[in-house]
Protein backbone atom coordinates (compact mmCIF):
# COMPACT_ATOMS: atom_id res chain seq x y z
CA UNK A 1 0.00 0.00 0.00
CA UNK A 2 2.83 2.37 0.94
CA UNK A 3 4.62 1.90 -2.38
CA UNK A 4 1.68 3.09 -4.46
CA UNK A 5 1.68 6.35 -2.48
CA UNK A 6 5.41 6.69 -3.23
CA UNK A 7 4.60 7.06 -6.92
CA UNK A 8 2.96 10.39 -6.08
CA UNK A 9 6.40 11.69 -5.16
CA UNK A 10 6.48 15.12 -3.60
CA UNK A 11 2.99 16.14 -4.63
CA UNK A 12 1.76 18.65 -2.09
CA UNK A 13 -1.39 18.13 -0.09
CA UNK A 14 -4.01 20.65 -1.14
CA UNK A 15 -5.55 22.59 1.71
CA UNK A 16 -9.20 23.58 1.64
CA UNK A 17 -10.46 27.13 1.74
CA UNK A 18 -11.49 26.67 5.31
CA UNK A 19 -7.94 26.46 6.71
CA UNK A 20 -5.64 23.67 7.81
CA UNK A 21 -6.74 20.51 9.50
CA UNK A 22 -10.46 20.58 8.91
CA UNK A 23 -11.01 20.38 5.16
CA UNK A 24 -10.42 18.21 2.13
CA UNK A 25 -6.68 17.64 1.69
CA UNK A 26 -6.86 16.05 -1.70
CA UNK A 27 -7.02 12.44 -0.55
CA UNK A 28 -9.15 9.86 -2.31
CA UNK A 29 -12.70 9.64 -1.09
CA UNK A 30 -13.22 6.99 1.53
CA UNK A 31 -16.97 6.72 0.99
CA UNK A 32 -16.64 3.27 -0.58
CA UNK A 33 -14.71 1.82 2.34
CA UNK A 34 -16.66 -0.31 4.73
CA UNK A 35 -15.26 1.63 7.67
CA UNK A 36 -15.75 5.18 6.38
CA UNK A 37 -17.78 7.75 8.24
CA UNK A 38 -19.61 10.86 7.08
CA UNK A 39 -17.76 14.08 7.88
CA UNK A 40 -20.31 16.66 6.77
CA UNK A 41 -21.98 17.11 10.18
CA UNK A 42 -19.04 16.36 12.44
CA UNK A 43 -17.22 19.29 14.03
CA UNK A 44 -13.79 18.17 15.10
CA UNK A 45 -11.62 21.10 16.05
CA UNK A 46 -13.76 22.72 18.73
CA UNK A 47 -10.86 24.79 20.02
CA UNK A 48 -10.75 26.75 16.75
CA UNK A 49 -14.47 27.68 16.59
CA UNK A 50 -15.79 31.15 17.16
CA UNK A 51 -13.66 34.26 17.64
CA UNK A 52 -9.93 33.90 17.82
CA UNK A 53 -8.96 34.12 21.50
CA UNK A 54 -6.42 36.59 22.79
CA UNK A 55 -2.81 35.50 23.13
CA UNK A 56 -3.04 35.01 26.89
CA UNK A 57 -6.36 33.21 26.70
CA UNK A 58 -5.07 31.14 23.83
CA UNK A 59 -1.97 30.16 25.78
CA UNK A 60 -4.04 29.24 28.84
CA UNK A 61 -6.40 27.17 26.71
CA UNK A 62 -3.61 25.28 24.97
CA UNK A 63 -1.70 24.71 28.19
CA UNK A 64 -4.79 23.32 29.86
CA UNK A 65 -5.46 20.96 26.98
CA UNK A 66 -1.86 19.86 26.63
CA UNK A 67 -1.28 19.19 30.30
CA UNK A 68 -4.55 17.36 30.96
CA UNK A 69 -3.93 13.61 31.05
CA UNK A 70 -5.92 11.59 28.47
CA UNK A 71 -8.78 9.53 29.75
CA UNK A 72 -8.37 5.76 29.35
CA UNK A 73 -9.72 4.28 26.11
CA UNK A 74 -10.60 7.68 24.68
CA UNK A 75 -9.24 9.94 21.99
CA UNK A 76 -8.66 13.58 22.85
CA UNK A 77 -9.93 16.55 20.88
CA UNK A 78 -6.76 18.67 20.79
CA UNK A 79 -6.32 22.21 19.43
CA UNK A 80 -4.78 22.83 16.03
CA UNK A 81 -1.11 23.70 15.68
CA UNK A 82 -1.90 27.24 14.56
CA UNK A 83 -3.91 27.83 17.74
CA UNK A 84 -1.01 27.27 20.14
CA UNK A 85 2.28 29.14 20.63
CA UNK A 86 5.31 27.84 18.73
CA UNK A 87 6.90 26.77 22.00
CA UNK A 88 4.01 24.37 22.67
CA UNK A 89 3.85 22.77 19.23
CA UNK A 90 6.31 19.96 19.88
CA UNK A 91 4.33 18.98 22.97
CA UNK A 92 1.11 19.17 20.97
CA UNK A 93 2.72 17.09 18.22
CA UNK A 94 3.51 14.39 20.76
CA UNK A 95 -0.05 14.40 22.13
CA UNK A 96 -1.49 14.11 18.63
CA UNK A 97 0.78 11.14 17.94
CA UNK A 98 -0.44 9.48 21.12
CA UNK A 99 -4.00 10.18 20.01
CA UNK A 100 -3.38 8.42 16.72
CA UNK A 101 -2.20 5.27 18.46
CA UNK A 102 -5.82 4.63 19.36
CA UNK A 103 -7.24 1.78 17.25
CA UNK A 104 -10.84 1.48 16.05
CA UNK A 105 -13.14 -1.31 14.96
CA UNK A 106 -14.06 -0.46 11.37
CA UNK A 107 -16.31 -3.48 10.97
CA UNK A 108 -19.07 -1.43 12.59
CA UNK A 109 -19.57 1.78 10.60
CA UNK A 110 -21.86 3.28 13.26
CA UNK A 111 -19.49 2.77 16.15
CA UNK A 112 -17.41 5.74 17.41
CA UNK A 113 -17.99 7.77 14.27
CA UNK A 114 -16.97 11.06 15.89
CA UNK A 115 -13.76 9.59 17.35
CA UNK A 116 -12.79 8.06 14.00
CA UNK A 117 -13.21 11.44 12.36
CA UNK A 118 -11.10 13.13 15.04
CA UNK A 119 -8.26 10.70 14.36
CA UNK A 120 -8.58 11.18 10.60
CA UNK A 121 -8.38 14.96 10.89
CA UNK A 122 -5.49 14.66 13.33
CA UNK A 123 -3.56 12.51 10.85
CA UNK A 124 -4.24 15.05 8.09
CA UNK A 125 -2.91 17.83 10.30
CA UNK A 126 0.21 15.80 11.16
CA UNK A 127 0.90 15.24 7.44
CA UNK A 128 0.53 18.96 6.79
CA UNK A 129 2.73 19.86 9.78
CA UNK A 130 5.62 17.67 8.58
CA UNK A 131 5.25 18.73 4.96
CA UNK A 132 5.23 22.43 5.84
CA UNK A 133 8.61 22.16 7.60
CA UNK A 134 7.53 24.91 9.99
CA UNK A 135 9.21 23.26 12.94
CA UNK A 136 11.93 20.63 13.17
CA UNK A 137 10.69 17.55 15.03
CA UNK A 138 12.61 16.57 18.13
CA UNK A 139 14.26 13.16 18.36
CA UNK A 140 11.81 12.07 21.06
CA UNK A 141 8.90 12.96 18.81
CA UNK A 142 10.51 11.17 15.87
CA UNK A 143 10.71 8.02 17.95
CA UNK A 144 7.06 8.42 18.95
CA UNK A 145 6.12 9.09 15.32
CA UNK A 146 7.60 5.79 14.13
CA UNK A 147 5.98 4.00 17.07
CA UNK A 148 2.57 5.41 16.11
CA UNK A 149 3.10 4.46 12.46
CA UNK A 150 4.11 0.94 13.48
CA UNK A 151 1.03 0.54 15.67
CA UNK A 152 -1.22 1.49 12.76
CA UNK A 153 0.30 -0.22 9.72
CA UNK A 154 1.80 -3.44 11.06
CA UNK A 155 -1.08 -5.89 11.22
CA UNK A 156 -2.03 -9.42 10.30
CA UNK A 157 -3.16 -9.64 6.70
CA UNK A 158 -6.13 -11.84 5.77
CA UNK A 159 -5.40 -15.03 3.80
CA UNK A 160 -4.93 -14.61 0.07
CA UNK A 161 -7.87 -15.51 -2.14
CA UNK A 162 -6.23 -18.67 -3.46
CA UNK A 163 -5.56 -19.76 0.13
CA UNK A 164 -9.28 -19.63 0.84
CA UNK A 165 -10.36 -21.41 -2.33
CA UNK A 166 -7.43 -23.76 -2.70
CA UNK A 167 -6.98 -22.60 -6.30
CA UNK A 168 -3.85 -20.74 -7.34
CA UNK A 169 -4.82 -20.60 -11.01
CA UNK A 170 -7.84 -18.35 -10.65
CA UNK A 171 -7.61 -15.21 -12.75
CA UNK A 172 -7.16 -12.02 -10.62
CA UNK A 173 -10.13 -10.30 -12.28
CA UNK A 174 -12.37 -13.19 -11.19
CA UNK A 175 -11.55 -12.69 -7.53
CA UNK A 176 -13.33 -10.33 -5.19
CA UNK A 177 -10.73 -7.76 -4.04
CA UNK A 178 -10.21 -7.42 -0.32
CA UNK A 179 -10.68 -3.84 0.86
CA UNK A 180 -8.97 -2.88 4.10
CA UNK A 181 -11.76 -1.44 6.33
CA UNK A 182 -9.35 0.93 8.09
CA UNK A 183 -8.12 2.45 4.83
CA UNK A 184 -9.38 6.01 5.65
CA UNK A 185 -6.81 6.05 8.48
CA UNK A 186 -4.26 3.68 7.01
CA UNK A 187 -3.87 5.75 3.86
CA UNK A 188 -2.99 8.83 5.89
CA UNK A 189 -0.50 6.96 8.07
CA UNK A 190 1.33 5.78 4.94
CA UNK A 191 1.30 9.34 3.67
CA UNK A 192 2.72 10.53 6.99
CA UNK A 193 5.56 8.02 6.78
CA UNK A 194 6.32 9.11 3.23
CA UNK A 195 6.39 12.80 4.15
CA UNK A 196 8.71 12.06 7.07
CA UNK A 197 11.11 10.06 4.90
CA UNK A 198 11.32 12.62 2.06
CA UNK A 199 11.37 15.70 4.30
CA UNK A 200 14.55 17.77 4.04
CA UNK A 201 14.28 18.40 7.80
CA UNK A 202 14.60 14.70 8.63
CA UNK A 203 18.03 13.75 9.99
CA UNK A 204 18.84 10.43 8.32
CA UNK A 205 21.11 9.36 11.16
CA UNK A 206 18.28 9.76 13.66
CA UNK A 207 15.70 8.26 11.30
CA UNK A 208 17.82 5.12 10.86
CA UNK A 209 17.62 4.45 14.60
CA UNK A 210 13.87 3.91 14.33
CA UNK A 211 13.35 2.92 10.68
CA UNK A 212 15.65 -0.02 11.20
CA UNK A 213 16.08 -3.43 9.57
CA UNK A 214 13.16 -4.90 11.49
CA UNK A 215 10.87 -2.03 10.47
CA UNK A 216 11.75 -2.42 6.79
CA UNK A 217 11.18 -6.19 6.87
CA UNK A 218 7.75 -5.71 8.40
CA UNK A 219 6.99 -3.07 5.80
CA UNK A 220 7.94 -5.48 3.02
CA UNK A 221 5.59 -8.07 4.48
CA UNK A 222 2.74 -5.63 3.89
CA UNK A 223 3.37 -5.88 0.15
CA UNK A 224 1.34 -9.10 0.29
CA UNK A 225 -1.81 -7.06 0.86
CA UNK A 226 -4.47 -7.72 -1.79
CA UNK A 227 -6.16 -4.35 -1.36
CA UNK A 228 -5.96 -2.86 -4.89
CA UNK A 229 -5.77 0.65 -3.43
CA UNK A 230 -2.39 -0.15 -1.88
CA UNK A 231 -0.56 -2.73 -4.01
CA UNK A 232 -0.63 -4.08 -7.53
CA UNK A 233 -2.32 -7.42 -6.88
CA UNK A 234 -0.07 -10.41 -7.34
CA UNK A 235 3.18 -8.42 -7.75
CA UNK A 236 3.96 -7.52 -4.14
CA UNK A 237 5.30 -4.03 -4.85
CA UNK A 238 7.90 -5.27 -7.36
CA UNK A 239 7.30 -2.37 -9.73
CA UNK A 240 7.85 0.26 -7.06
CA UNK A 241 10.97 -1.45 -5.73
CA UNK A 242 12.36 -1.73 -9.26
CA UNK A 243 11.70 1.95 -9.77
CA UNK A 244 13.90 2.74 -6.77
CA UNK A 245 16.46 0.17 -7.87
CA UNK A 246 16.72 1.81 -11.29
CA UNK A 247 18.09 4.96 -9.67
CA UNK A 248 20.55 2.89 -7.63
CA UNK A 249 21.82 1.01 -10.70
CA UNK A 250 22.27 4.31 -12.48
CA UNK A 251 24.76 5.29 -9.79
CA UNK A 252 26.83 2.07 -9.91
CA UNK A 253 30.55 2.73 -10.22
CA UNK A 254 32.68 1.10 -12.90
CA UNK A 255 34.04 -1.48 -13.18
CA UNK A 256 30.83 -3.11 -11.98
CA UNK A 257 31.12 -5.29 -8.91
CA UNK A 258 30.65 -9.02 -9.24
CA UNK A 259 27.75 -9.06 -6.76
CA UNK A 260 25.92 -6.55 -8.95
CA UNK A 261 26.28 -8.83 -11.96
CA UNK A 262 25.05 -11.78 -9.91
CA UNK A 263 22.04 -9.73 -8.87
CA UNK A 264 21.25 -9.13 -12.53
CA UNK A 265 21.47 -12.84 -13.36
CA UNK A 266 19.83 -14.29 -10.25
CA UNK A 267 17.19 -11.68 -9.41
CA UNK A 268 16.35 -9.35 -12.30
CA UNK A 269 16.42 -11.62 -15.36
CA UNK A 270 14.24 -14.32 -13.70
CA UNK A 271 11.57 -11.64 -13.12
CA UNK A 272 10.70 -12.07 -16.80
CA UNK A 273 9.10 -15.43 -16.02
CA UNK A 274 5.99 -14.52 -13.93
CA UNK A 275 2.70 -14.15 -15.77
CA UNK A 276 1.82 -10.66 -14.42
CA UNK A 277 5.09 -9.15 -15.73
CA UNK A 278 3.11 -6.45 -17.54
CA UNK A 279 2.44 -4.81 -14.16
CA UNK A 280 6.14 -4.06 -13.60
CA UNK A 281 7.78 -4.61 -16.99
CA UNK A 282 8.49 -0.93 -17.65
CA UNK A 283 10.55 -0.62 -14.46
CA UNK A 284 12.24 -4.00 -15.02
CA UNK A 285 13.18 -3.09 -18.59
CA UNK A 286 14.72 0.17 -17.37
CA UNK A 287 16.85 -1.66 -14.79
CA UNK A 288 18.00 -4.24 -17.35
CA UNK A 289 18.90 -1.56 -19.88
CA UNK A 290 20.85 0.36 -17.24
CA UNK A 291 23.06 -2.67 -16.67
CA UNK A 292 23.86 -2.96 -20.39
CA UNK A 293 24.52 0.75 -20.73
CA UNK A 294 26.87 0.58 -17.74
CA UNK A 295 28.73 -2.49 -19.00
CA UNK A 296 28.25 -3.42 -22.65
CA UNK A 297 29.73 -6.87 -22.02
CA UNK A 298 26.53 -7.80 -20.18
CA UNK A 299 24.47 -7.56 -23.39
CA UNK A 300 25.05 -11.21 -24.29
CA UNK A 301 24.03 -12.32 -20.79
CA UNK A 302 20.86 -10.23 -20.88
CA UNK A 303 19.82 -11.30 -24.39
CA UNK A 304 20.34 -14.99 -23.64
CA UNK A 305 18.37 -14.49 -20.42
CA UNK A 306 15.46 -13.02 -22.36
CA UNK A 307 15.58 -15.94 -24.79
CA UNK A 308 15.55 -18.37 -21.88
CA UNK A 309 12.28 -16.94 -20.53
CA UNK A 310 10.73 -16.12 -23.91
CA UNK A 311 6.95 -16.72 -23.76
CA UNK A 312 5.52 -19.50 -25.91
CA UNK A 313 1.76 -18.88 -25.86
CA UNK A 314 1.42 -15.38 -24.37
CA UNK A 315 1.44 -12.97 -27.31
CA UNK A 316 1.09 -9.79 -25.26
CA UNK A 317 4.09 -10.84 -23.21
CA UNK A 318 6.03 -11.44 -26.46
CA UNK A 319 5.33 -7.86 -27.51
CA UNK A 320 6.80 -6.66 -24.21
CA UNK A 321 9.88 -8.84 -24.68
CA UNK A 322 10.42 -7.52 -28.21
CA UNK A 323 10.21 -3.94 -26.97
CA UNK A 324 12.74 -4.61 -24.24
CA UNK A 325 14.98 -6.49 -26.64
CA UNK A 326 15.11 -3.49 -28.96
CA UNK A 327 16.19 -1.24 -26.07
CA UNK A 328 18.93 -3.71 -25.11
CA UNK A 329 20.14 -4.01 -28.71
CA UNK A 330 20.40 -0.23 -28.96
CA UNK A 331 23.06 -0.40 -26.22
CA UNK A 332 24.76 -3.50 -27.64
CA UNK A 333 28.11 -3.33 -29.38
CA UNK A 334 29.11 -5.43 -32.39
CA UNK A 335 31.33 -7.85 -30.46
CA UNK A 336 28.57 -8.80 -28.02
CA UNK A 337 25.97 -8.90 -30.78
CA UNK A 338 27.97 -11.51 -32.67
CA UNK A 339 28.06 -13.80 -29.65
CA UNK A 340 24.28 -14.15 -29.45
CA UNK A 341 22.99 -13.30 -32.92
CA UNK A 342 22.30 -16.89 -34.04
CA UNK A 343 19.86 -17.90 -31.24
CA UNK A 344 18.53 -14.35 -31.21
CA UNK A 345 17.48 -14.28 -34.86
CA UNK A 346 16.12 -17.81 -34.71
CA UNK A 347 13.68 -16.46 -32.13
CA UNK A 348 13.03 -13.32 -34.19
CA UNK A 349 12.27 -15.52 -37.21
CA UNK A 350 9.61 -17.34 -35.17
CA UNK A 351 8.15 -13.98 -34.15
CA UNK A 352 8.07 -12.85 -37.79
CA UNK A 353 5.78 -15.77 -38.62
CA UNK A 354 3.51 -15.28 -35.61
CA UNK A 355 -0.17 -15.32 -36.52
CA UNK A 356 -0.65 -12.57 -33.94
CA UNK A 357 -0.05 -9.49 -36.06
CA UNK A 358 1.25 -7.36 -33.15
CA UNK A 359 4.06 -9.82 -32.49
CA UNK A 360 5.06 -10.04 -36.16
CA UNK A 361 4.75 -6.28 -36.60
CA UNK A 362 6.84 -5.53 -33.49
CA UNK A 363 9.59 -7.86 -34.70
CA UNK A 364 9.63 -6.18 -38.13
CA UNK A 365 10.01 -2.78 -36.45
CA UNK A 366 13.59 -3.78 -35.59
CA UNK A 367 14.47 -2.84 -39.18
CA UNK A 368 13.40 0.74 -38.47
CA UNK A 369 16.12 1.12 -35.83
CA UNK A 370 19.30 2.47 -37.40
CA UNK A 371 21.69 0.93 -34.85
CA UNK A 372 20.10 -2.52 -35.15
CA UNK A 373 20.08 -2.30 -38.93
CA UNK A 374 23.78 -1.43 -38.78
CA UNK A 375 24.49 -4.53 -36.65
CA UNK A 376 22.43 -6.68 -39.02
CA UNK A 377 24.19 -5.28 -42.09
CA UNK A 378 27.61 -6.09 -40.61
CA UNK A 379 26.52 -9.69 -40.01
CA UNK A 380 24.10 -10.21 -42.92
CA UNK A 381 25.92 -13.35 -44.10
CA UNK A 382 24.79 -15.09 -40.89
CA UNK A 383 21.46 -13.38 -40.25
CA UNK A 384 19.78 -13.39 -43.66
CA UNK A 385 19.97 -17.19 -44.14
CA UNK A 386 18.30 -17.61 -40.73
CA UNK A 387 15.32 -15.35 -41.39
CA UNK A 388 14.95 -15.55 -45.19
CA UNK A 389 12.45 -18.39 -45.12
CA UNK A 390 10.37 -16.60 -42.47
CA UNK A 391 10.24 -13.51 -44.70
CA UNK A 392 9.14 -15.60 -47.66
CA UNK A 393 6.36 -17.24 -45.65
CA UNK A 394 5.06 -13.85 -44.57
CA UNK A 395 4.88 -12.59 -48.13
CA UNK A 396 3.08 -15.70 -49.32
CA UNK A 397 0.81 -16.56 -46.43
CA UNK A 398 0.47 -13.89 -43.70
CA UNK A 399 -3.06 -12.61 -43.35
CA UNK A 400 -2.26 -9.09 -42.11
CA UNK A 401 -1.64 -6.41 -44.81
CA UNK A 402 0.59 -4.32 -42.51
CA UNK A 403 2.83 -7.29 -41.73
CA UNK A 404 2.94 -8.16 -45.43
CA UNK A 405 4.00 -4.61 -46.34
CA UNK A 406 6.70 -4.41 -43.65
CA UNK A 407 8.08 -7.77 -44.74
CA UNK A 408 8.41 -6.56 -48.33
CA UNK A 409 10.33 -3.50 -47.09
CA UNK A 410 12.71 -5.70 -45.08
CA UNK A 411 13.39 -7.87 -48.13
CA UNK A 412 14.13 -4.79 -50.22
CA UNK A 413 16.53 -3.62 -47.53
CA UNK A 414 18.46 -6.89 -47.68
CA UNK A 415 18.56 -6.73 -51.48
CA UNK A 416 20.11 -3.27 -51.26
CA UNK A 417 22.65 -4.52 -48.71
CA UNK A 418 23.84 -7.49 -50.78
CA UNK A 419 22.11 -8.64 -53.97
CA UNK A 420 24.31 -11.72 -54.40
CA UNK A 421 23.63 -12.92 -50.84
CA UNK A 422 19.91 -12.35 -51.27
CA UNK A 423 19.82 -14.33 -54.52
CA UNK A 424 21.84 -17.14 -52.95
CA UNK A 425 19.41 -17.34 -50.02
CA UNK A 426 16.53 -17.30 -52.50
CA UNK A 427 18.10 -20.18 -54.44
CA UNK A 428 18.71 -22.21 -51.27
CA UNK A 429 15.15 -21.57 -50.10
CA UNK A 430 13.80 -22.75 -53.47
CA UNK A 431 15.92 -25.90 -53.22
CA UNK A 432 14.61 -26.62 -49.70
CA UNK A 433 11.04 -26.11 -50.85
CA UNK A 434 11.60 -28.41 -53.84
CA UNK A 435 13.19 -31.03 -51.60
CA UNK A 436 10.32 -30.78 -49.13
CA UNK A 437 7.81 -31.09 -51.95
CA UNK A 438 9.58 -34.17 -53.33
CA UNK A 439 9.69 -35.71 -49.85
CA UNK A 440 5.96 -35.11 -49.43
CA UNK A 441 5.22 -36.73 -52.80
CA UNK A 442 7.27 -39.78 -51.82
CA UNK A 443 5.40 -39.95 -48.52
CA UNK A 444 2.00 -39.81 -50.24
CA UNK A 445 3.11 -42.45 -52.74
CA UNK A 446 4.22 -44.73 -49.90
CA UNK A 447 0.83 -44.33 -48.20
CA UNK A 448 -0.95 -45.05 -51.47
CA UNK A 449 1.02 -48.26 -51.96
CA UNK A 450 0.33 -49.28 -48.37
CA UNK A 451 -3.39 -48.65 -48.85
CA UNK A 452 -3.49 -50.71 -52.04
CA UNK A 453 -1.59 -53.59 -50.41
CA UNK A 454 -4.02 -53.57 -47.49
CA UNK A 455 -7.03 -53.59 -49.82
CA UNK A 456 -5.77 -56.71 -51.60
Amino acid sequence: MFTKIIKRGHRKVAKSDGGGGGGDYGYASSSRSSGSASTSNVVVNHASRGDVPSNSAQHQLSSAVLTAPPAPDTIENLPMFRDVPISERQNLFLRKLQNCCFQFDFSDTLKMVREKEIKKQTLIELVDFIQSGSSKITETNQEELIRMISVNIFRCLPPASHENTGSENMEPEEEEPYLEPSWPHLQLVYELLLRYVVSSDTDTKIAKRYIDHSFVLKLLDLFDSEDPRGEGRGTGGIGELLEILGSIINGFALPMKEEHKLFLVRALIPLHKPKPIAMYHQQLSYCITQFVEKDYKLADTVIRGLLKYWPVTNCQKEVLFLGELEEVLEATQASEFQRCMVPLFRQIARCLNSSHFQVAERALFFWKNEHIVSLIAQNRNVILPIIFEALEKNIKFHWNPAVHGLTVNVQKMFMEMDVELFEECQRQCAEREAGAKELEEQRELAWQRLTEATAQ
